[in-house]
């Protein structure tokens, strides 16, 4: 497979060019990305609000990657290859309630909510529910390396990846006062949207304020581009922080809760940040929210967004209102990243450039992309 040139793009900001047109529209440079990007590193999968409950398990295929989402019986969030380990077979086709056992529907191999195997009927012939060379300690199902925080459940497939909180640990001391229980709205505070385009574009998009101005001008009425700042970490995140956040106010002037202990920086101020590669998250006075980056192909992307509160007890209605407002904002930039998607196909872009003073984050981002390939470019010669 041809490899693209990502010199240009690793240049200082004022000479760089965007990635190449291939990792948006190629299949196998998306194919590429899965393992250099999404795989090598902290991946973002769910939530724990998808699995509220010991007991609950949840399919979700990632990457075409069938994983099952579980909470186990010591209430801990587990991510396991949703496959039996004796043929193969898919366990859990749907949402449902571990009462007993993880059990596979072709010959009823049954797993914990911890993953071991522990029942094999007639392994060794009729009523004869074990074998010498079947050790089911040995054939428990594969779990994959999984952290929950900020109720991300977060996946590093490769397993190769430093720990979650070494490799995040920046960002989890910027936002440590968030750092504590946070309650998912319930059924309306999580949509998901639909995009025809490349999951990086939508990453980008995220990163900056620059398009405010002519993409979200209710938004812009009184969070103004001039009031928003960049946030950039190299190699862990990028994003963009505002002064003026304003509260959503409801009937009789009700308002959310504001999280406990927070500092007086977070009266006005709220900031929106890529944890790389796939995880868009906000953080306010008085809720958050997770939006997670399913990749489904070059050109198509779900985005499962979940909204969180200082306190399960919010008023409905207020809720239904900052979801609604929230969706408004986030469908606003559908035309534009469906829009840089088909632009992708212009067989002369040479990647774009970027404004030094306003695009920071976003080069940051792809920055950051490109060493991730280089370095698995690197690891596959070393290999050969």
């Amino acid at each position: 497979m041809p490899r693209t040139n990502l010199d240009t793009v690793r240049r200082p900001i004022e000479q760089a060019n965007g990635l190449p047109n291939a990792h948006y529209i190629d299949a196998d440079v998306f194919n590429e990305e899965k393992h250099a990007v999404l795989f090598a590193g902290w991946s973002g999968l769910a939530v724990g609000a998808d699995v509220p409950d010991v007991g609950d398990a949840v399919p979700f295929t990632f990457l075409g990657m069938p994983l099952l989402l579980v909470r186990d019986k010591q209430n801990q969030v587990r991510v396991f290859q949703n496959t039996c380990r004796h043929r193969g077979m898919i366990l859990v086709d749907a949402p449902r309630k571990i009462e007993g056992a993880i059990r596979c529907p072709y010959h009823s191999w049954c797993y914990s909510t911890e993953g071991k195997l522990v029942s094999t009927p007639h392994v060794g012939g009729p009523g004869h529910n074990t074998h010498a060379g079947i050790e089911r300690a040995l054939l428990g199902l594969i779990e994959i390396r999984s952290h929950v925080w900020m109720d991300v459940v977060w996946i590093n497939v490769s397993g190769k990846a430093e720990d979650f909180e070494i490799a995040n640990a920046d960002l989890m001391a910027r936002w440590a006062e968030f750092d504590k229980p946070l309650h998912h709205g319930g059924a309306d505070s999580r949509f998901q949207l639909s995009i025809n385009c490349n999951w990086k574009l939508a990453v980008e998009n995220y990163c900056e304020s620059y398009h405010l101005p002519w993409v979200h001008p209710g938004l812009n009425s009184y969070s103004r581009l001039e009031d928003h700042y960049h946030i950039e970490k190299k190699e862990t995140y990028s994003g963009q922080g505002t002064w003026v956040y304003r509260q959503l106010t409801g009937e009789n002037d009700t308002r959310f809760p504001d999280f406990e202990g927070l500092s007086d920086t977070w009266d006005t101020a709220a900031e929106y940040i890529t944890a790389f590669p796939n995880v868009l998250m906000g953080v306010h006075r008085d809720h958050t929210f997770a939006i997670i980056l399913v990749p489904e192909g070059p050109e198509k992307t779900v985005e499962n967004i979940h909204l969180y509160y200082a306190s399960d007890d919010t008023d409905a209605h207020l809720r239904a209102q900052n979801t609604a407002q929230w969706k408004e904002v986030f469908q606003e930039d559908v035309f534009v990243v469906e829009g840089m998607q088909r632009g992708r196909h212009g067989a002369h872009f040479d990647g774009g450039r970027f404004s030094p003073a306003m695009d920071g984050p976003t080069h940051l981002f792809h920055d950051w992309v490109a060493a991730q390939m280089n370095r698995h470019r690197t690891s596959d010669i070393a290999a050969e």
